[in-house]
C-alpha cells in the first residue's frame, strides 16, 4: 500500500492537503466513499480535532468493473473535496491510494495508527471486505446513520421473507413519522398520489435548463487521472454536469427545490428535448451520502408544490430506504428461494464489445463462477452491443443508450420502461443487464442496482418483489416519450416492441398462471391468431438475432 505521499505526489490536490501522518488524534475514523457528510460522524458533536478522519483511494475498487469514466471522476473528486473540506473543519486527515483493497488497506495502516473506526457499509462488497478485521477487532464498526428508516422499522412492517411489497412499507413509514399525515389519515384523503403524475410532457411547462457546476482544478485533475489511468473504461467525463464540493451540493439542493412543483405529473414523461426534465437528480449525491435523505424530506415538506408532486418525491425517498433494506435482510438476494442460473460474464460484455468478440448468439457457453443468479424466467440471451452505444435502429433505446454513455445517467422511467423493458422482452440474462447498470450509472451501487434491475427492471425475482414483470408494447412508450417521432419505425405499422410483448407472453405464460395481475394480458394473448403468434416469434428472433451481432433493425 502507498502512503499519504504515494501515488498522488506532485498533484495540485497532495500541495492544498495539509501532511497530518504525525497527529495523533483520540480515534481514527473511515470515510468511505458514500459517506461523505459530516453529519454522519459518530462524533460530530465533539471537537472536529479529537476524530481524525481517513480517506482511501482504491486502485482496486475502480478496476473490479469497467465503470464509466464519468461516476470513477465524479467519484473520486467528491472524496477529495470532502477532505480538503474535512481539514478546513479542523479534523486531521490521513489520504491513502492504494493498490488493495479498502479492506487490505485499513488492516494495514491499523499497524500504524492502531484501531480504525468504520460505518457500516450499505454495499455488501465492502461489508465482505471488512469483515474479517471486524471480527478479529482491528476496525470497529458503528452503524450508518444516512437513513430515515432503521431495518427494525423494515422488518415490523414487512418482515425478513418475501414477498416484500413497498406499499406496507410506505404506509408504515408514513404513519409512525406523521409524515404528510392529519392525525392517522393521509394529507389528501390518500397514501399515493402516483394515478396524477402520468402525464406526457409536451414542451410546456418548459423544462429547466441542466444545472451547470463549475469545474476547478480538482476536478480537472481527476479528469486527467481518470483519463490515464482507465483508458479502457466506457464513456467521457464531464464534471460541470455533476456537483464535486459541498457548496454544489448545496446548489444541487436548490435546483430541486425549483423543479419539485412540477416533478409529480411529468415523473413518468421523457424527452429527447430534455433527459432530466423536472426530476431532482440527486440520486448520485444522496448514493455517497453528500446529501442526507432528511435534508431532501425536509425540502419536499417544507416546499409549496401540489402535493402530487410532494407526496411523489417522499415516495422515491422511501423506495431507496426500501431497497437498501431488501438487499440487506436477503444477503444481496443470496437467501431467496427463487429459480437462478450462473452468468455468462460478469462485465456486461464489455471486454467482449472493446475485443470485437461479441457473440452472436444465446448459444454461449457458461463461465466457471460457481454462483447461481436470481432468473425467474431462465432468460440467457447475451446483452446486445446497443447497450454499449451501437446503434439499434430503435430511437428509444438508441436515445436512451446514448444519454447513458454521455452522462452516466437518466431518470427512472427510461431505465425501467425502455432499457429494462426491452431487456426483458429480448430475454437477455438479468445479471448481465444488472452488471451494464452496475458500471454504467453514476449513482449505482450494488444495494441500489441489484434490487431495482433485478427486483424491479426485470422479473428476476419474481413475487418476491413484484406481483407481474414491467413489460409494455409499443404504445406506451409512444404515449410517454417523443422517441417515436424520430424513428424510423413507425408506431403503430413497422415498431417490433409490441410483437416483442406478444412473444414475451407466449415464450413465458406458463410462469403467470394463477397471477391475478396478468389475467387480462393473457386473455388478449390468447386471442390472436396462430398467424399472429408466428409473426410475434419471428420478430423475436430477427430482432434478438439482429442486434446480437451488432447490426441495424430497419423497418423493411
Amino acid at each position: 500500500m502507498e502512503s499519504d505521499q504515494g501515488a498522488i505526489m506532485s498533484s495540485l490536490f497532495l500541495s492544498l492537503l495539509r501532511n497530518d501522518s504525525s497527529l495523533k488524534p483520540k480515534r481514527w475514523l473511515w470515510v468511505a466513499h458514500d459517506q461523505l457528510h459530516s453529519q454522519l460522524n459518530p462524533w460530530a458533536d465533539e471537537p472536529p480535532e479529537e476524530t481524525g478522519l481517513i480517506f482511501v483511494e482504491s486502485k482496486q475498487r475502480g478496476n473490479v468493473r469497467p465503470y464509466h469514466r464519468q461516476k470513477l471522476a465524479f467519484l473520486l473528486s467528491n472524496l477529495r473535496h470532502r477532505a480538503l473540506e474535512a481539514q478546513q473543519e479542523g479534523h486531521p486527515v490521513r489520504y491513502l491510494v492504494s493498490e488493495d483493497d479498502y479492506g487490505r488497506a485499513l488492516t494495514d495502516l491499523v499497524q500504524e495508527i492502531g484501531t480504525i473506526h468504520v460505518l457500516r457499509s450499505p454495499e455488501l462488497e465492502i461489508r465482505q471486505q471488512l469483515k474479517t478485521s471486524i471480527a478479529e477487532g482491528l476496525l470497529l464498526e458503528h452503524e450508518h446513520g444516512g437513513w430515515l428508516t432503521t431495518r427494525e422499522e423494515f422488518l415490523q412492517s414487512v418482515g425478513d421473507g418475501p414477498p416484500f411489497r413497498m406499499d406496507v412499507f410506505y404506509r408504515h413509514f408514513r404513519k409512525i413519522s406523521g409524515v404528510l399525515m392529519e392525525n392517522s389519515s393521509p394529507e389528501g384523503g390518500k397514501y399515493s398520489h402516483d394515478g396524477e403524475n402520468r402525464k406526457p410532457w409536451k414542451g410546456t411547462p418548459p423544462a429547466p435548463s441542466d444545472p451547470i457546476f463549475e469545474v476547478d482544478t480538482i476536478d480537472k485533475e481527476v479528469t486527467a487521472m481518470v483519463m490515464e489511468h482507465f483508458p479502457h473504461h466506457p464513456g467521457n467525463i464531464d464534471l460541470s454536469k455533476l456537483p464535486t464540493t459541498a457548496q454544489q451540493a448545496q446548489q444541487a439542493l436548490d435546483f430541486a427545490r425549483s423543479v419539485i412543483p412540477e416533478f409529480g405529473p411529468y415523473e413518468d414523461a421523457f424527452s429527447e428535448d430534455s433527459r432530466g426534465l423536472f426530476h431532482t437528480r440527486l440520486a448520485s449525491l444522496m448514493h455517497l451520502h453528500r446529501v442526507l435523505p432528511e435534508e431532501i424530506l425536509t425540502i419536499a415538506l417544507e416546499s409549496s408544490a401540489p402535493l402530487n408532486s410532494r407526496e411523489g418525491l417522499i415516495r422515491q425517498l422511501v423506495w431507496r430506504e426500501y431497497m437498501h433494506h431488501i438487499h440487506e435482510v436477503t444477503d444481496g438476494f443470496r437467501s431467496l428461494d427463487v429459480p437462478r442460473t450462473s452468468a455468462p460474464c460478469r462485465d456486461a460484455r464489455w471486454g467482449d464489445y472493446k475485443n470485437g468478440t461479441y457473440p452472436e448468439s444465446a448459444d454461449i457457453p457458461q463461465n466457471d463462477d460457481d454462483e447461481k443468479h436470481p432468473n425467474r424466467l431462465q432468460q440467457t440471451r447475451p446483452l446486445p452491443p446497443a447497450f454499449w452505444g451501437e446503434e439499434s435502429g430503435l430511437r428509444c433505446l438508441d436515445a436512451t443508450t446514448t444519454a447513458v454513455m454521455e452522462d452516466a445517467w437518466t431518470h427512472h422511467i427510461p431505465r425501467l420502461m425502455i432499457l429494462g423493458n426491452l431487456a426483458s422482452l429480448l430475454d437477455i440474462h438479468p445479471r448481465e443487464l444488472t452488471d451494464w447498470f452496475h458500471v454504467a450509472f453514476v449513482d449505482a451501487y450494488d444495494w441500489v442496482v441489484e434490487t431495482n434491475v433485478l427486483g424491479m427492471g426485470t422479473f428476476a425475482v419474481g413475487e418476491s418483489m413484484m406481483t407481474k414483470p414491467y413489460v409494455s408494447g409499443t404504445p406506451y412508450i409512444q404515449k410517454m416519450g417523443d422517441h417515436c417521432q424520430k424513428c424510423s419505425f413507425h408506431p403503430k405499422k413497422t415498431c417490433p416492441i409490441s410483437k416483442l410483448y406478444w412473444a414475451f407472453l407466449e415464450r413465458h405464460g406458463d410462469a403467470f398462471e394463477g397471477n391475478v395481475r396478468m389475467a387480462m394480458p393473457l386473455r388478449t394473448l390468447s386471442r390472436r391468431s396462430e398467424d399472429q403468434k408466428a409473426a410475434d416469434a419471428e420478430a423475436f428472433e430477427w430482432v434478438s438475432s439482429t442486434l446480437s451481432r451488432g447490426e441495424v433493425l430497419h423497418p423493411d
